[in-house]
């Protein structure tokens, strides 16, 4: 567990961020959800180091439940992730928000939600990226950790797959493949930092087909879903949006974006290469679910002080200082 690896090499194409992050103010968005097709107000609050993503979900009656944005919260992957219980206190299709926070390297934020779905804005992270640096980044004094992949973790479903490998960085190599023409097999592959999130995968949105709606709305789905914040395929192959397409190959961009959203439940940042060919919200959840339970499959980090002639180091640290997947 003393290890030190050196990570000067990776200085240009990698931003590690020495020390953990909160916003500098509060900052409010409206909007409806994707599913329940109900109104939602969520507030973005600082928060203290170590405290990590936490949303306070209000109910009804003025009471407020605590769930914390950790991987050992999440009750369901069905078309969303969602944490807590569905039967009880829960908030609904977190992953876009997620996504945000990690890919624009915000680690401590309390969520206040006065509903049970975050809302879906345009259907994708853009809208939360544009708030988040409206009010700006701050920088906390305490030490940001990490979780670096050491081994291959891989899980398998049928023809689909998703896996964890050692790599010098933050990296996302996704592959989709649909019978659709209108969408085929798309790849995209990039290491992430807040740049490369911003431009690249923010403002790619979420996608269905025009023949599901039907199904979708019986079965309590849906119900938001509209035009303004769906890419919507018709029964033609075509895409159904006057705009058209915000990235030529926006769907594969958004499956990462719901993959960055789904991996940052882990509770802390990982240094390594996640791939997937025609995965999901259920195989990002199985495939972190892997990897955590596997302890000789990563290892803690954080960064030590330069020393004269030498660049900043990785260095080991005791996990049972930080391992909130275990909460």
């Amino acid at each position: 567990m003393g290890e030190r690896v050196d990570v000067s090499r990776w200085a240009m194409g990698f931003n590690l961020q020495e020390f953990q992050t909160t916003l500098r103010a509060p900052v409010t968005l409206s909007g409806t959800g994707v599913h329940s097709g109900k109104p939602a107000t969520v507030r973005f609050m600082p928060a203290d180091a170590d405290a990590g993503v936490v949303f306070h979900v209000i109910a009804q009656d003025g009471t407020t439940h605590e769930l914390r944005a950790l991987h050992s919260s999440v009750g369901s992957t069905d078309l969303c992730t969602l944490l807590g219980d569905l039967s009880g206190a829960h908030v609904a299709t977190v992953e876009h928000l997620m996504a945000a926070l990690f890919g624009m390297g915000i680690d401590n934020v309390v969520v206040e939600i006065d509903g049970r779905e975050v809302p879906i804005l345009d259907g994708s992270a853009g809208p939360y990226v544009e708030a988040f640096e409206q009010v700006g980044v701050q920088t906390l004094k305490a030490k940001r950790r990490y979780l670096r992949i050491i081994k291959p973790v891989r899980v398998e479903n049928g023809a689909s797959w998703a896996e964890f490998r050692p790599y010098n960085g933050i990296r996302f190599e996704v592959e989709i493949d649909f019978e659709s023409a209108a969408i085929g097999r798309q790849v995209f592959s990039g290491d992430l930092s807040p740049t490369m999130f911003r431009n690249e995968i923010s403002r790619a949105r979420t996608f269905g087909f025009m023949k599901d709606v039907e199904r979708l709305w019986a079965a309590g789905f849906a119900l938001g879903s509209s035009l303004e914040n769906s890419v919507v395929i018709g029964d033609d192959n075509r895409i159904i949006n006057m705009g058209g397409l915000r990235y030529e190959n926006e769907f594969v961009r958004h499956k990462v974006l719901d993959a960055v959203g789904d991996l940052a439940l882990a509770g802390a940042r990982f240094i390594g290469c996640f791939r997937s060919h025609r995965g999901g919200h259920k195989l990002n959840a199985a495939a972190l679910r892997r990897l955590l339970s596997d302890t000789s499959a990563f290892e803690i980090v954080e960064t030590s002080k330069p020393v004269r002639g030498r660049s900043a180091e990785l260095m080991a640290v005791s996990a049972p200082a930080y391992a909130p997947w275990i909460l």
